[in-house]
């Protein structure tokens, strides 16, 4: 069986850090020992000192291909698979093959050389990681069409990170050591700014330790090792849901903030049973403290306390851990030593710190504490058995005297002492256990009718008799006390069911959440009322229910959450064993609030940043192409008004023409940029008419002159019309047919055909170009778009944005489609005239939208 060869990445924060030098440098150390290598596919970009790298080194010649009538190289996998070196260089781990090629991507082909036991070095940036490709996009603003999977890199045995200073990697692109020095200042302008650097560097660097931490997390599990190597600082916090939590997490918060880098955990162990958890509200609220202090929030399971903390903080090898002070008295502390002992006397190498608090040995109140389990019924019932069952049974014992032993006697007391405690209880069975033995010691122990003991034998039978009874009456009492508590978990654990599906459906969680309150205790009204900042005055932020309380002194009930933050119920009091899921309510609405509100703040951001988006792209657009009909116009007038040259009538006529050529052009573009404003804001004029298509084409065709010479037109004759305006629907046509014959190949015009169906009337302009690919169709309908396939001198990227807000403000649609063999298909369809119940319009109104249209007056 062949082994599986071994991965070595060269990881860069940018281009141009060294990466592929890096690559080639070892694979020349490793030639220099003897050992076989060869240059699967290595990409200089034409450095010269990558290509004095490559002297010395066999390369394995590139596989031609070709692709849309143009020719690529790619790595030749069957080549190097046939050659079998020890080592391969392979460059650009997260490149995207030619169609037709074996594998999509090119890792896929590492992948079969590293099965086939090649030893593989590869290149790869970071923002060409599938994990981090949003956030390179959004700090440098340039979308990475080719991603390589997280798991491909961190699979690897080794990755080395090739790194640069920004000011260091800068100073390279200014000699001119990575682009050609056309590219220089528009590269250091945009993407390889200061700023978009560092924070590529540290996302580096950040990757990077998450990796180290795996590597040695695996090993120290490899080597069984489970003693802490303080590598990296990590404060763990432990919490038992008390109220004492926040101090605990603001102390470790402090405590991590000491050393630079340290991660703070807070964590908290679940008794095994599920029923000695700490309150879900103080949890809620701490694990939101933990979070906005930049920590961690984890929940473990475990019936030993010290042992599952410690193995937690063994487990993410926690370098201090953080306890609070015992809750519990001097006397349960002497029986017992509690958590925070146990755990420092085992913690080994992990520093423990003993925090003490308000709650210090104030005792731990659970809720129902000191209460039976079971209803005052069975206690009652209890009560009665004991007290009819002593006499009867004495009877009964006396009666059969002569033939019953002491022992027989006791046995018998204790069967009815188990029956009281099985029905009623401890107080139930320990008045039948005193009752029992004063009966016995009367009745039947020697000396008879005396409260004394002659021999030492019946003393015991007799203490053990009580202690058996009381033992017996005890377990009894816990089991229904814990059958009562974990009944009261059940049901709270399905009322927080219901309410996280209630708020995950509901369209407005935090409305969902105060409903399900109300639902759940029958309240008549819920009301979540906030503190204003400028007066101090309460504010309603949501309600559910009936009228709302305006202050919390209005509701029966007020669960406060912060200082500033209350939940307010109205109806009726609720019961103490309530309040603690209440409160847990609170919790949540308090998380669904803030979400709502962060929900908020990021649609604003959004709207903003769009804002933002469309006006940089309107500047850098709209600049190039003011300018450009302004410079055209102004040199054509000022050489007119030129004295040192005589220009003759047809100089003259010329650059007249060129004046005028330029000014419509910034006509267009002044009248594009107003329609598609008023597009937007909803406030397009528009007379909408029946239309003939057979009219509107050839006025299009007319508009775009000589630039549309040979488009072909396929109009039916018997086409019904349509229901458009007349200016807008040329707007469109002129638009979409200008973007087609701009891509359209020579000897290739566009074609312009039409036919109806439905009650709809569908115009196709068809071109032959190079296509927009699925993806990317949508794109070309937002303003100053051109993806990448046209440059800056062209337009500003308005037309089709433009036609289609014209097509749907006219109650059509604007669609593109892939055209048969290659190229784009743009569909514009309206309704037809029939359809929308339009009558044909007025010559005289016709007339009158043609001069609005083209700015002439139409012969009579």
């Amino acid at each position: 069986m062949t082994t599986r060869g071994t991965l070595r990445v060269y990881l860069g924060a940018a281009p141009g850090v060294g990466k592929t030098y890096k690559m080639l440098e070892e694979g020349r150390r490793r030639k220099e020992r003897g050992t076989d290598v060869v240059v699967g596919f290595v990409e200089t970009h034409g450095r010269p000192f990558t290509e004095a790298m490559l002297d010395g080194l066999e390369v394995v010649p590139r596989q031609d291909m070709t692709y849309r009538g143009s020719a690529f190289t790619e790595l030749d996998l069957d080549a190097v698979l046939a050659r079998r070196p020890e080592v391969a260089l392979v460059d650009e781990l997260a490149h995207t093959n030619v169609p037709g090629s074996r594998h999509a991507k090119r890792w896929q082909d590492i992948e079969e050389l590293l099965d086939a036991g090649v030893d593989v070095l590869t290149t790869v940036n970071i923002q060409h990681l599938e994990s981090l490709n949003d956030v390179v996009e959004q700090i440098t603003g340039v979308p990475q069409r080719e991603t390589v999977p997280d798991a491909v890199v961190r699979r690897a045995e080794q990755i080395e990170l090739v790194d640069m200073t920004p000011e260091a990697l800068r100073r390279r692109m200014a000699h001119g050591n990575i682009y050609k020095p056309e590219k220089i200042d528009a590269a250091l302008g945009n993407y390889f700014r200061v700023g978009n650097l560092t924070a590529l560097r540290e996302l580096a660097l950040l990757w990077l330790a998450d990796k180290v931490d795996e590597q040695l997390d695996r090993y120290r599990a490899d080597h069984n090792i489970d003693t802490t190597w303080e590598a990296r600082e990590r404060v763990v916090v432990a919490l038992t849901g008390g109220p004492e939590g926040d101090t605990l997490i603001r102390r470790a918060a402090r405590v991590a903030a000491r050393t630079k880098g340290a991660d703070l955990m807070a964590v908290h162990v679940v008794r095994g049973d599920g029923l000695s958890g700490g309150d879900p509200a103080n949890l809620t609220r701490q694990r939101l403290l933990a979070e906005s202090l930049d920590g961690t929030y984890h929940q473990v399971v475990g019936a030993d306390v010290p042992a599952a903390l410690l193995d937690f903080a063994r487990g993410v090898n926690a370098t201090q851990l953080v306890l609070g002070a015992s809750r519990r008295g001097r006397l349960a502390q002497i029986l017992a030593p509690g958590v925070g002992v146990t755990t420092t006397a085992e913690s080994g190498s992990i520093d423990v710190h003993l925090v003490s608090h308000e709650q210090a040995r104030r005792g731990r109140l659970r809720l129902g504490q000191g209460e039976s389990g079971l209803t005052l019924r069975r206690r009652l019932l209890g009560f009665a058995l004991a007290l009819a069952g002593l006499p009867v049974l004495t009877i009964a014992l006396d009666e059969l005297r002569a033939e019953m032993t002491l022992p027989s006697d006791i046995l018998a007391y204790l069967v009815l002492a188990v029956a009281v405690a099985l029905v009623g209880g401890l107080l139930p069975a320990l008045v039948c256990a005193v009752g029992g033995f004063l009966l016995l010691n009367w009745y039947f122990t020697p000396p008879l009718y005396e409260f004394t003991v002659a021999e030492r034998e019946n003393v015991f039978a007799l203490v053990a008799f009580v202690f058996v009874a009381m033992a017996v009456a005890t377990v009894v009492d816990r089991a229904a006390r814990r059958a009562r508590d974990a009944a009261r978990a059940s049901a709270e654990a399905q009322t927080l069911a219901t309410l996280a599906g209630s708020v995950l459906h509901g369209d407005n969680p935090l409305d969902a959440l105060l409903e399900r309150v109300r639902e759940s205790f029958g309240l008549i009204s819920v009301t979540l009322l906030e503190r204003s900042t400028e007066r101090g005055a309460w504010r309603i932020v949501a309600s559910v229910g009936g009228k709302p309380c305006t202050t919390p002194a209005e509701g029966q009930t007020e669960v406060p959450i912060n200082d500033d933050v209350s939940l307010v119920l109205r109806g009726h009091p609720l019961p103490a064993s309530d309040r603690r899921l209440i409160e847990a309510f609170a919790a949540h609405a308090v998380i669904a609030l803030r979400q709502q509100r962060l929900g908020e703040q990021a649609a604003t951001a959004r709207s903003l940043e769009e804002v933002d988006k469309l006006r940089t792209a309107l500047l850098s657009a709209v600049s190039h192409d003011l300018r450009t009909p302004l410079a055209s116009a102004k040199a054509a007038v000022g050489s007119l008004r030129s004295h040192d040259v005589a220009f003759s009538p047809a100089d003259q006529e010329e650059l007249l023409a060129t004046a005028e050529e330029s000014l419509d052009k910034l006509t267009r573009l002044v009248e594009n940029l107003l329609d598609m404003s008023r597009v937007q804001a909803g406030a397009l004029a528009m007379t909408p008419h029946a239309v003939s298509v057979a009219e509107a084409v050839p006025h299009a065709i007319d508009e775009l002159g000589p630039f549309a010479a040979g488009v072909r037109v396929s109009i039916p004759d018997d086409l019904p019309e349509v229901h458009a305006d007349p200016a807008l629907l040329e707007r469109v046509l002129v638009n979409v047919l200008a973007n087609a014959v701009r891509y359209s190949p020579p000897g290739s015009p566009p074609l312009i055909s039409a036919s109806e169906h439905a009650g709809q009337v569908e115009i196709r302009v068809v071109d032959h170009g190079p296509g927009i690919p699925a993806a990317d169709r949508e794109r070309v309908f937002q303003p100053f778009q051109r993806l990448g396939d046209r440059d800056n001198a062209t337009g500003v990227g308005l037309g089709l944005a433009l036609s289609r807000g014209l097509a749907e403000a006219m109650g059509g649609t604007l669609l593109p489609e892939h055209t048969p063999g290659g190229g784009l298909t743009m569909t514009l369809a309206l309704p037809s005239a029939e359809r929308a119940g339009v009558d044909h319009a007025d010559p005289v109104l016709l007339a009158h939208l043609d001069v609005r249209r083209t700015g002439k007056e139409t012969p009579a």
